[in-house]
C-alpha cells in the first residue's frame, strides 16, 4: 500500500494543477452623475415675477419708473401708472396721489403704488422728495399701501 501512495502522490506531481477560472470584469466606465434639478433662480430686477413677493419685484419696479423718468423729467401720475400696467403691473392694486394742490398749483412730490402679494412698492417723485425714492412696505390695515387721498385710476 506504501507504493500505491509513492506512487499516487508521483502522479499527482505530474499532473499540472487546473487552470485558475478567467474572470473578465467590463472595463471601467466613468458616469457622469445626471444633475439634480434646483429650483431655479428667481429673476430679480429684469422682469415682473407675478409669484414673487414686492420686495422681489422692486428692482423692476425701480427699473420701470427710472425709464418714465428717462423719457419725460417731468412725468406725472398717470405717466408712472400707464408705464407699470404697461411693464405688466395690475392697475386694479395700483394707487395714486394728486397731482396739483388744492389750489392748482403742481404737487412738490406725488406717490404711486403697487400692491403684490402681501407687500407694497410705492414710488414717489418731485422736488420735495428729492427726485425720485422707492421703497417696500407692508400692507396697511386698510388693504391699501397709500396712507391719505388718493385719486381714482379710471382711465
Amino acid at each position: 500500500m506504501a507504493g500505491f501512495a509513492l506512487a499516487a502522490s508521483a502522479l499527482a506531481a505530474c499532473v499540472s494543477p487546473a487552470p485558475a477560472p478567467t474572470i473578465t470584469t467590463p472595463p471601467a466606465t466613468s458616469q457622469t452623475p445626471t444633475p439634480t434639478p434646483s429650483a431655479t433662480p428667481k429673476p430679480t430686477g429684469v422682469a415682473l415675477d407675478p409669484t414673487g413677493t414686492a420686495a422681489d419685484n422692486k428692482a423692476y419696479f425701480d427699473k420701470v419708473n427710472r425709464a418714465t423718468l428717462a423719457k419725460n423729467p417731468a412725468a406725472g401720475g398717470r405717466d408712472f401708472i400707464d408705464a407699470l400696467v404697461v411693464a405688466g403691473f395690475h392697475k386694479a392694486d395700483m394707487q395714486l396721489t394728486v397731482d396739483t394742490t388744492t389750489i392748482g398749483l403742481k404737487a412738490n412730490s406725488i406717490q404711486f403704488s403697487v400692491r403684490l402679494n402681501g407687500g407694497c412698492l410705492i414710488g414717489q417723485n418731485g422736488e420735495g422728495s428729492g427726485g425720485y425714492q422707492s421703497t417696500v412696505t407692508a400692507v396697511l390695515a386698510t388693504g391699501d399701501c397709500l396712507v391719505g387721498d388718493t385719486r381714482p385710476i379710471d382711465w
